[in-house]
């Protein structure tokens, strides 16, 4: 799910993205070379032009959830953006350089084939799946503040479920805490768990009192074992399941109001069940 060098964190999908561009830019280096192309400005505005057009997109479709404080729209950090905005974008980039410098076309064509061929062959690489389903989590040992064993699928109860790996000490944890909060209260057939990565009763206790927060369902992986079954030891991440027990999405590090209501989305449609 991540990769992490030190304290930083970055979503193996990103890191996918990067490897394709560089991909496409050595193919199309190596095949323009003879009359000196070169198509690494071009994959730039590509990835810049797709960047904008996704976030505006996403902005746009769930722009209720930013009305209340619009500089939350530059916040990129809550990682919205439209897939198909993005990639629409940066073929129109790629048409219009490709019309503009006929010499271009050839090695910018092949560089993205190699790149788009890249981008299907990485997760098998990285021996990425689809993720593990509930059931193959069941056999963690999860437990309440008051020291009683639990378990996701009983907490699911047959609904989506979506369940945010968190600690104390995390920053973008606590920013995030709020809204998982409010949807908590606000959806009644999602369950939400917060699942405190490695840290004792006390020390959850404490900071649930003195930041005021309403929150039911927090249980304590102590062992950090969630993380460690789904690749990701970056916090925060959030998981979300379908009523099936299908991990449907995830999501790495603070979320928004809008970007929760788009994965919401996906785990409470008819066709995720």
């Amino acid at each position: 799910m991540a990769i992490t060098i030190g304290p930083f964190a970055l979503a193996t999908s990103w890191v996918i993205l990067l490897v394709c561009a560089a991909v496409a830019a050595v193919v199309g280096y190596y095949v323009g070379r003879r009359q000196q192309v070169r198509i690494g400005a071009t994959l730039t505005d590509m990835l810049l032009a797709a960047g904008l057009a996704a976030r505006m997109a996403f902005v746009l479709e769930w722009f209720e959830n930013y009305r209340s404080a619009p500089w939350t729209m530059l916040d990129i950090r809550d990682g919205g953006f439209t897939p198909w905005a993005g990639v629409l974008a940066a073929v129109l980039v790629a048409l219009w350089q490709g019309w503009r410098r006929v010499v271009l076309r050839g090695p910018l064509l092949l560089g993205l084939l190699a790149g788009t061929l890249m981008w299907f062959v990485s997760p098998a690489i990285l021996r990425m799946g689809s993720g593990p389903a509930l059931s193959d989590l069941e056999e963690i040992s999860l437990m309440t503040l008051q020291g009683a064993p639990q378990s996701l699928a009983s907490l699911a109860q047959g609904r989506p479920l979506v369940v945010n790996l968190w600690a104390t000490w995390c920053p973008p944890c606590r920013r995030e805490m709020p809204v998982l909060s409010a949807a908590q209260q606000q959806l009644a057939g999602v369950t939400f768990v917060f699942a405190n990565q490695g840290e004792n009763p006390v020390t959850v206790q404490k900071y649930l009192t003195a930041s005021q927060l309403v929150l039911a369902n927090v249980v304590l992986d102590s062992r950090k074992k969630l993380g460690e079954q789904l690749g990701s030891t970056a916090l925060p991440t959030t998981l979300f399941f379908n009523a099936r027990g299908r991990l449907v999405d995830i999501h790495l590090g603070a979320l928004s109001s809008a970007s929760l209501a788009s994965k919401l989305e996906r785990i409470e449609a008819p066709d995720s069940n």
